[in-house]
């Protein structure tokens, strides 16, 4: 494949991209619903162009919101996801096994032999990992579920934990998977599994918190970022008190049940690798956000978090941050206000929420203005390349996230990836943006690459399609048009398209 050079202005106008391209007429053109597509999917697809063109938005959002059944996916897509080991064993057994390898590599005493077998237990752990990520990948490329997809990035952003500490990449894939199947439920039933599972536990350190030994780090984060947000009317104080409900909620990765009182028995609870050892507990009176919370035991999280999701503060600051994250980085105050008010009258109804959203003013003034976070850029640029065709390894998109910065469930700090343009816009996003157009676009990206073949099985993808035709090429800037026609090959034609200021916006 020959190395082709983008013209000087094509390639100022690609960095240059921060200022998003026109937005269209609010008819509901082709492009225009292609463009109502782009920014509720992953990316825009044919199938679901025709299903709105001939059904409406109206129907086609209804099914996305009350989806009927598990998602189905491409044949293809749905073995390669059977196949991986997270998809195959239950967490409890999955964590115990690589424990019990931890510990046979920890137990040996000859030193390079040792070192040997910690690193493949390091390698053991990456692996799952990547599969967690090959899985999230195939269903933000294939499912018919594009809603509740989008949601599940979503909520692991809100909810984030980091891979790489301990051992949370063997539970990252079951952490994502709950997600998933609750993402379009309530905020409440999110709360409560994101608090009983033990990525979340570990993550931030709550199975070291204890009475009389008090770890404040899930509750300050659970206060902060998963709940009423700063500013929403807490005080250290309650961060405090919170850390004392929290008391005793922990992880166990053995099948040994603690040794405890007799009086302790009765409020003793394990569910998976998540346990509530009462031995560790605070049952003392706590008061938080005004409100008394008696020693009753695990019952006292269930009372603060049934109080936490019906909190106007969290009905305020998660519908805030929806917004951000599907109409505008700086979203309207009304849009949020209506979408709050929906939340407290729906009990935290996630659809109900979107549903507000989606059928406002606002969302349709938005469309085409929001900057594609690195994810977004990755799978829809895939997804226009090779919708009818599942990859077969999604190897290369993995990287292309690490290089980009925004890599699976790999942002360190509980605050997860930040959702705005400023983030993702600079000068060297571009620059590794247009070489990961480049590679899609010239066929050379590695996706159809199996182990143990020796190449790619197709050629480049054909990106002039009908849904170019209906849905993209109605709504380029002359600047875009210009480019595309001085393309010298069917490669870099797509290049071009790929790594356009349009396809830049959603």
């Amino acid at each position: 494949m020959r190395h082709f050079a983008l013209s000087t202005a094509f390639v100022l106008g690609l960095i240059g991209c921060a200022a998003a391209p026109n937005a269209v007429a609010p008819s509901h053109t082709a492009a225009q619903d292609a463009l109502w597509l782009d920014r509720l999917t992953w990316g825009a697809s044919s199938a679901d162009l025709d299903a709105v063109r001939s059904k409406g938005r109206e129907a086609w959002l209804e099914a996305q919101l009350k989806p009927a059944g598990p998602a189905a996916l491409p044949a293809p897509a749905q073995a390669q996801i059977d196949a991986l080991s997270i998809a195959q064993q239950p967490l409890p057994p999955l964590v115990q096994r690589m424990e019990a390898q931890r510990k046979a590599a920890d137990a040996l005493t000859d030193d390079m032999a040792k070192a040997e077998a910690q690193k493949a237990y390091q390698q053991a752990l990456t692996k799952l990992a990547r599969e967690a990520s090959a899985r999230a990948l195939l269903n933000a490329l294939y499912t018919p579920h594009q809603v509740q997809e989008q949601l599940t990035w979503f909520w692991f952003n809100h909810f984030n934990v980091h891979q790489f500490k301990s051992n949370l990449r063997v539970m990252v894939g079951d952490y994502e998977q709950g997600l998933r199947e609750r993402s379009l439920g309530t905020f409440r039933d999110l709360l409560g599994y994101t608090a009983h599972h033990p990525a979340m536990l570990r993550y931030l350190d709550n199975e070291q918190n204890a009475a009389n030994r008090i770890n404040e780090n899930y509750a300050r984060e659970l206060l902060e970022l998963h709940t009423l947000g700063v500013g929403g009317g807490y005080s250290q104080r309650d961060v405090q008190e919170l850390a004392r409900v929290l008391t005793g909620l922990g992880v166990n990765l053995t099948d040994v049940k603690p040794k405890l009182k007799p009086a302790h028995e009765a409020q003793y609870r394990r569910a998976g690798l998540m346990e509530f050892n009462p031995a560790r507990h605070d049952f003392g009176e706590k008061t938080l956000l005004g409100i008394t919370v008696k020693g009753q035991g695990e019952a006292e999280l269930d009372q603060v978090l049934d109080l936490l999701a019906t909190h106007p503060s969290t009905a305020r600051f998660v519908s805030r941050k929806l917004a951000r994250y599907f109409v505008a980085d700086e979203p309207p105050p009304a849009l949020v206000e209506r979408m709050a008010e929906r939340w407290r009258q729906s009990g935290g109804r996630i659809a109900e929420v979107l549903r507000a959203m989606v059928g406002s003013p606002e969302f349709e003034a938005s469309l085409g203005r929001k900057f594609k976070d690195p994810t977004h850029y990755v799978v829809s640029a895939v997804r226009l390349a090779y919708a009818d065709k599942v990859v077969l390894n999604t190897g290369p998109m993995i990287g292309w996230l690490y290089r980009l910065g925004q890599a699976p469930y790999n942002r360190q700090t509980p605050d997860g990836y930040p959702l705005d343009e400023s983030a993702w816009a600079g000068p060297g996003q571009m620059t590794t943006r247009f070489e990961i157009a480049r590679a899609i676009g010239s066929g050379s990206a590695g996706l159809f690459k199996v182990e143990g073949e020796p190449k790619d099985r197709p050629a480049f993808p054909q990106l002039a399609q009908p849904l170019y035709y209906q849905g993209i090429a109605p709504r380029l800037t002359a600047a875009t048009q210009q480019a595309l026609s001085a393309a010298t090959s069917p490669q870099e034609w797509n290049t071009y398209l790929l790594a356009s200021p349009d396809f830049m916006y959603r």
